[in-house]
């Protein structure tokens, strides 16, 4: 049984590799690198009717990836454990784009997958019989 398994996972890694092509595959490591703060980029917002700048933002940024198609989130890092997080309304005349400031060395060859701890165990807040005031 566990012979078939890991046949069966090898198999689905194989394909998935197979239609991954090297610049998919460094496309996705670099986005995993932004969204775990280690790349520099500058995010501008800008009015598409008056070509005015609306608000420009540069650091360690990760762009809202479940944003919907009206808001854009840039969230970024600004020191140890100190994020801040800036929101725009999109619309048909507000628009954006996202330039990667340094160079990134990231592996072709090998696919990222970055587990968080925090993101699988929920946060409780245990109380118990002797905390009660």
């Amino acid at each position: 049984m566990k012979k078939k398994i890991l046949v069966a996972f090898i198999s689905l890694l194989a394909v998935v590799l197979v239609a991954c092509t090297e610049a998919d595959t460094v496309s996705e490591n670099l986005s995993k690198e932004a969204d775990s703060f280690k790349v520099e980029r500058r995010v501008v917002f800008f009015n598409g009717i008056t070509d005015k700048y609306l608000l420009t933002v540069e650091g360690r940024c990760s762009l809202g990836n479940t944003d919907s198609d009206l808001r854009m989130t840039v969230t970024c890092k600004i020191g140890e454990d100190e994020y801040v997080k800036h929101t725009l309304g999109l619309s048909d005349n507000v628009s954006f784009f996202s330039e990667q400031l340094e160079s990134k060395s990231v592996d072709p060859f090998h696919y990222k997958v970055i587990f968080r701890p925090e993101t699988i165990i929920p946060d409780i807040d245990l109380q118990t019989s002797g905390d009660e005031e």
